[in-house]
């Protein structure tokens, strides 16, 4: 394995000048797709050397349950300083999985109080909940996807803000954008160096509903006035892998960018751009954290094979 098996937990450094081009270069739901992808592929390959890694450590532990062969010393010599990365990535390894599983629990609690703020309310579309705060979110599960509105947010706006808010949420529900959120949200618990990417599609997610909005209502500037009056209120979404119109980010950069002109819909940027080469960096980057975790991990399988005469 080497060094290489090292290299994937610090190569989702090479997303890091897409994640920052994406959301101003690209069209939303392009930069939505592939920064989702990048950092799931990236995410993965970083935990499957840190398994790797600490298969190594863990066999180095005095009384350890696995078979005596892992502790072979070709199998330690396999990883560079396997006596600080193999121990290290044991910590690591348990920090990353508790991470992932606090965040996976918070999201569907989360949704299931949401869902059970509902009870009693007609089964339609859109839940309109009895509030003094001015709140939108996309609820997606249960029986059926929902739109949950508060009275003060309808109160503050117009009717075509209405429908403006109304289009904005049903696009998320409609391109599943809380699973984008959550891939990222997890693939950030796994990879503290991915946490740009996941700031960068929270805000793109968003961009990519006010883009269908103003599709939906024939007008930017009225889904722009939408986003100003919900910005005024205090509260957002109930969690981070939930979508509404006021969600928490830069939202004077999505009104700035409703009132400008609409997006390319061009899917892939030319090559010998900044934004086309920032691209190529980062699916380069996931490539080789792909071909270097599924190297390492066959490697370590060979030696372990041989070490235990299975």
């Amino acid at each position: 394995m080497g060094i290489f098996v090292l290299l994937p937990l610090v190569l989702p450094l090479t997303a890091w000048p897409i994640a920052r081009l994406a959301a101003q270069r690209l069209h939303p739901r392009t930069a939505t797709v592939l920064l989702t992808g990048v950092s799931s592929v990236m995410a993965v390959c970083s935990t499957v050397c840190l398994a790797l890694l600490m298969v190594v450590g863990t066999a180095q532990l005095p009384g350890n349950p696995l078979p005596d062969g892992w502790s072979d010393p070709e199998v330690r010599e396999s990883v560079p300083r396997h006596e600080i990365a193999g121990k290290a990535a044991i910590p690591a390894l348990i920090a990353v999985v508790a991470s992932c599983a606090h965040a996976v629990l918070r999201h569907h609690r989360v949704r299931r109080r949401a869902h059970a703020a509902l009870t009693g309310l007609p089964p339609t579309e859109v839940a309109v909940l009895p509030d003094a705060q001015p709140y939108a979110y996309a609820l997606p599960g249960g029986p059926r996807d929902r739109v949950v509105v508060s009275t003060a947010m309808l109160t503050g706006l117009g009717s075509r803000e209405r429908r403006a808010l109304f289009a904005h949420e049903r696009a998320h529900l409609t391109a599943r954008h809380h699973r984008h959120l959550l891939l990222v949200q997890l693939a950030a618990c796994a990879n503290p160096f991915l946490r740009p990417l996941r700031t960068a599609v929270a805000y793109t997610a968003e961009r990519w509903a006010d883009e269908e909005a103003a599709r939906a209502v024939g007008s930017r500037r009225t889904v722009a006035r939408a986003i100003g009056k919900a910005a005024l209120g205090p509260r957002g979404t109930p969690a981070p892998t939930l979508a509404g119109l006021a969600a928490t980010g830069p939202l004077p950069r999505r009104v700035a960018a409703l009132l400008g002109p609409a997006p390319a819909a061009r899917a892939w940027p030319p090559v010998f751009t900044t934004v086309g080469l920032a691209l190529w960096t980062a699916t380069a980057g996931a490539l080789l954290s792909a071909m270097f975790s599924a190297d390492s991990a066959v490697t370590l399988l060979l030696l372990l094979h041989a070490a235990t005469r299975l």
